[in-house]
């Protein structure tokens, strides 16, 4: 041991000759992200489905998450998760479900447009947002297999996360395997992990055993005056799906004072970044890389004092057993 050097400075210092590093979900390069829209088209159903891709600056098959916009948005949708999650390394996909899409209210008087909406919010809309996800995944594995040669073995089909906000998080968790009459009609096992952003209770029937049935990792999102415009959602109603996920390593964060439309942006560089976008961004990453990569350090950080720390003080995160 050197001379005047106490033990605990020389252990930093050769933690940092071999090139320790601290976990950053925030952490990103300075290129740009490539995205290109599609619209692709299920021709059993005579339905297109628009979606924009963010490809990453690597070539090397990478993981894939997918996002479901809520009621009355489109695939352009909360570019600054796209950007981030393909600066991170991952082709991200924004699905826009026909029916229930700006489409609904667009072209119409402004004193029309709530009425609208609500109609939109219906169990058609629903069902095919439902039949969407599966013909979206369907469509990148025929890509990834060389029918788009841009897209031909730049992604990891077996590592799939599902995403979306209100409208969005219902439609990810019913993928993901929520029960609906005593049935899970619309699972999609090709889905490795989820965010919910906005989640929703069932309509009917028992929480337990509605979410019960879900057994992929889960991170939830929600704020302290998450009510929904549209629906009869209240913000007390969406801290519930947390504590029945009974067989799901879940997350939980109640953002202190967040709005519902605060997870949210409409259009790049037309909004100042909202106070709950980074922690969001950094949750999120850290979950996509514990779960669709295996990262320990990611795991840790999520379970930690990282994820602590990227949080007001007066937000609530929790885990549950199996998360930990």
């Amino acid at each position: 041991m050197s001379k005047g050097i106490p033990f605990s400075v020389l252990l930093f210092l050769t933690a940092a000759a071999i090139g320790a590093e601290t976990y950053d979900p925030l952490e990103v390069g300075k290129e740009e992200i490539e995205s290109e829209t599609f619209e692709i088209r299920d021709a059993s159903r005579a339905r297109t489905i628009p979606i924009r891709v963010y490809l990453p600056e690597t070539e090397k098959p990478a993981a894939v998450i997918l996002f479901s916009h809520g009621l009355g948005g489109s695939r352009d949708n909360s570019p600054y998760l796209g950007n981030h999650w393909a600066k991170r390394g991952y082709v991200v996909v924004f699905v826009q479900h026909s029916g229930s899409d700006e489409s609904v209210w667009k072209d119409i008087p402004a004193r029309e447009r709530m009425a609208a909406m609500k109609g939109a919010a219906s169990m058609e809309s629903f069902t095919g947002r439902m039949k969407d996800i599966p013909f979206v995944i369907d469509t990148l594995e025929k890509w990834n297999s060389g029918e788009y040669p841009a897209l031909n073995g730049r992604m990891d089909l077996e590592h799939i996360g599902m995403s979306g906000h209100s409208f969005g998080a219902k439609t990810t968790q019913a993928v993901s395997g929520q029960e609906f009459m005593g049935k899970s009609p619309f699972v999609e096992k090709r889905i490795k992990a989820s965010v919910m952003m906005s989640p929703s209770l069932p309509k009917m029937g028992d929480p337990a055993k509605a979410f019960g049935s879900i057994t992929v990792p889960c991170l939830l999102m929600t704020g302290t005056q998450d009510a929904s415009p549209i629906g009869d959602d209240k913000p007390e109603d969406r801290v519930k799906m947390f504590p029945n996920l009974a067989k799901a390593p879940a997350w939980q964060v109640v953002f202190d004072g967040a709005e519902h439309m605060d997870f949210g942006q409409r259009k790049e560089k037309e909004e100042k970044p909202k106070r709950y976008h980074t922690p969001v961004l950094a949750l999120t990453t850290a979950f996509w890389d514990a779960n669709l990569r295996g990262d320990t350090a990611a795991k840790e950080w999520l379970n930690g004092e990282g994820a602590k720390a990227a949080l007001d003080g007066k937000d609530k995160w929790e885990i549950n057993g199996s998360g930990r």
